[in-house]
C-alpha cells in the first residue's frame, strides 16, 4: 500500500493541519491500495503563501532556465515510469497495456514539448511606439480529475511552470498517488522551494479554499461542467483568470458515402473512441450519427465488435479491453444511464445494466450499445462518462450537422466520409473545440479545449502556454 502522510509546501514535505485521511481504493478489487492526507483550508493558505512569496524570483528567470526544470520532469516521468502506469491502472482501472502508453507515456511527452515551445515563443514584439510584453500571471490553482490524473496534471503544471507562474496542485482525491509521485520528480529536480506546493484534499474544502483564495491569479480547473461552474462563480467574487476544461457529449458522424470496408473502418473505429478508459474520457464520440439506410447493418457490426473484441477484465492482469469504472458511486450511476436508455425506448443493442457474469468484484460495467436513439433521449444529451454508445439514425447531411450541434457541449467530435475534403467540410460545420476528420490521430501540439459547456481557455502546445501569460503594452 502507497501511503503519504504530508503535504508538499514551499519545497519539502510537511505535516498537514488537517488530521483527517483519505482512503485511495484500487477499482478492480475495491480495496484500499494506498492512504493521503486530507488537507484543509488553512493548507490551502500555507501553500499559497509559499507560492505567491516565490512567485517575484522565479518569474524573473529566464524562459530557458525554466523549459530546462519542465524538461527534468519529463525525464522524471520517463524514469518511474512503469510506477506510474502501475499506480493509474490500480486507481482508475485502465488495463496496464494502456495505461503504460496513456497514463505515464502522454504526460512524459506532453512535458517535453514544452523546452522548444519556450525557445520558438515571441516574449515580445514591437507595436509602433509600444512594447508588447508577455509576462506569467502569477500565481496558479490547478484542479484536476482522476480520469486521466497525471496527463491532466502536467497539461497544467509543465505550461505554469514555462510560463513563470508558480503553482499550488489540488489533485482529485480518487485518484491522487500519482501527483505524490510527480511532486516527488519535482523535488529532485531542484526547483526552487514554493514554485510548485500540492495539498490534496476534498473539493468542498481544499477546492474551494483554493479558489476563494485572494493570493491565487488564476484558476486552471478540469472536471465535470456543474463543478466548473461553481468555480467560474467563486472565482468571479476575486475576478481571478478561470481556464475550464469540462464535459462533453460529442458526436461522431459515419456520412453515406462510407461504403465497404471504409465503412467497416469507421464502425470498428466508433467502439475505440466510445469506449476508450471504459468510457471515461471527456473526448469520448458517445453519440454515432449513422445514415439511417444504414442503421441495421452497422448495428450488426457494433454488435458482432463488442462481443469479439470488448471484453472486461481485471486491468492489472491484461485480462480485458475493459478495466472498471473509477468507484462504485460512477458504476451505480452509469448503470442507471443504461436502464434509463431501454425505459426511453431505444434498442438494447448490447450490454446491458446488469453486473458482467463473472467480475462479482470491482466497478465493471458491461460494454453497452443503444440503436434508435433520439437525440432528445436522455442517453444523448447528458455526459454518462462510462461504456455506453448511442446510434442515432439520420436522413441528410444537414440533419446530421444539427443533430451534432444539439447539445450543450462542444468539445469534441468526428467525421468519416469517402473522401477526406468532403469530411473536412462537413467538420468545419461542427461547433466544438475539437473535430477528429476519418481518424485523425491525436496531437499534443494542438490547442484542446471545448466550445459552450464544455470549457473556457485551451490547453496543450504554444495555446496551453498563453493560457497562463498576461498581456502588457510599454509605452516609449
Amino acid at each position: 500500500m502507497q501511503t503519504f502522510d504530508q503535504l508538499y509546501l514551499d519545497g519539502r514535505w510537511v505535516d498537514p493541519v488537517g488530521t483527517g485521511t483519505i482512503d485511495v481504493i484500487n477499482a478492480s478489487t475495491e480495496e484500499v491500495m494506498g492512504r493521503i492526507p486530507e488537507g484543509v483550508a488553512a493548507d490551502v493558505d500555507r501553500a499559497v503563501d509559499a507560492a505567491a512569496a516565490a512567485f517575484e524570483a522565479w518569474s524573473s528567470t529566464s524562459p530557458a532556465e525554466r523549459a530546462a526544470f519542465v524538461q527534468a520532469i519529463s525525464e522524471g516521468i520517463a524514469a518511474r515510469s512503469e510506477e506510474i502506469a502501475t499506480t493509474i491502472c490500480g486507481e482508475v482501472g485502465m488495463p496496464i497495456f494502456l495505461s503504460k502508453a496513456i497514463q505515464a507515456g502522454l504526460p512524459q511527452a506532453i512535458a517535453a514539448s514544452y523546452p522548444a515551445i519556450v525557445d520558438d515563443f515571441a516574449w515580445e514584439e514591437e507595436v509602433g511606439n509600444s512594447l508588447v510584453v508577455h509576462e506569467p500571471v502569477g500565481v496558479v490553482g490547478a484542479i484536476t480529475p482522476w480520469n486521466y490524473p497525471l496527463h491532466q496534471i502536467v497539461l497544467k503544471v509543465a505550461p505554469a511552470l514555462a510560463a513563470g507562474c508558480t503553482v499550488v496542485l489540488k489533485p482529485s482525491e480518487v485518484a491522487p498517488l500519482n501527483a505524490f509521485i510527480l511532486a516527488e520528480i519535482l523535488d529532485a529536480t531542484g526547483l526552487p522551494a514554493g514554485v510548485f506546493n500540492l495539498v490534496s484534499g476534498t473539493g468542498p474544502e481544499v477546492g474551494e479554499a483554493l479558489v476563494a483564495h485572494p493570493k491565487v491569479d488564476m484558476i486552471s480547473f478540469t472536471g465535470s461542467t456543474r463543478a466548473g461552474k461553481r468555480v467560474a462563480e467563486v472565482g468571479a467574487q476575486t475576478v481571478k483568470r478561470i481556464a475550464l476544461e469540462l464535459g462533453g457529449k460529442s458526436a461522431n458522424i459515419l456520412l453515406p458515402s462510407l461504403e465497404g470496408d471504409e465503412l467497416a473502418k469507421a464502425t470498428k473505429a466508433a467502439l475505440s473512441s466510445a469506449y476508450l478508459n471504459s468510457g471515461q474520457t471527456c473526448t469520448a464520440f458517445t453519440r454515432l450519427l449513422v445514415p439511417a439506410d444504414k442503421q441495421d447493418e452497422i448495428v450488426d457490426a457494433l454488435r458482432a465488435e463488442v462481443e469479439a473484441t470488448y471484453t472486461v477484465g481485471d486491468p492489472a492482469a491484461g485480462a480485458g479491453r475493459l478495466g472498471p469504472l473509477i468507484s462504485d458511486v460512477q458504476r451505480d450511476r452509469v448503470r442507471s444511464y443504461i436502464a434509463k436508455g431501454i425505459e426511453e425506448g431505444a434498442t438494447l443493442v448490447a450490454g446491458g445494466p446488469e453486473a458482467p457474469d463473472d467480475l462479482p468484484t470491482g466497478y465493471y460495467v458491461k460494454p453497452t450499445v443503444f440503436a434508435d436513439v433520439r437525440n432528445d433521449m436522455t442517453i444523448a444529451q447528458e455526459e454518462i462518462f462510462g461504456p455506453v454508445l448511442s446510434v442515432i439514425p439520420y436522413e441528410t447531411v444537414d440533419e446530421a450537422v444539427a443533430i451534432a450541434n444539439d447539445s450543450p457541449y462542444g468539445l469534441s467530435g468526428g467525421v468519416w466520409g469517402a473522401e477526406r475534403a468532403e469530411a473536412e467540410a462537413v467538420a468545419r460545420r461542427i461547433r466544438t473545440g475539437g473535430v477528429e476528420v476519418n481518424g485523425g490521430r491525436y496531437n499534443p501540439l494542438a490547442p484542446f479545449g471545448g466550445f459552450k459547456q464544455s470549457g473556457i481557455g485551451r490547453e496543450a502546445g504554444r495555446y496551453g502556454l498563453e493560457e497562463f501569460l498576461q498581456t502588457k503594452s510599454i509605452q516609449r
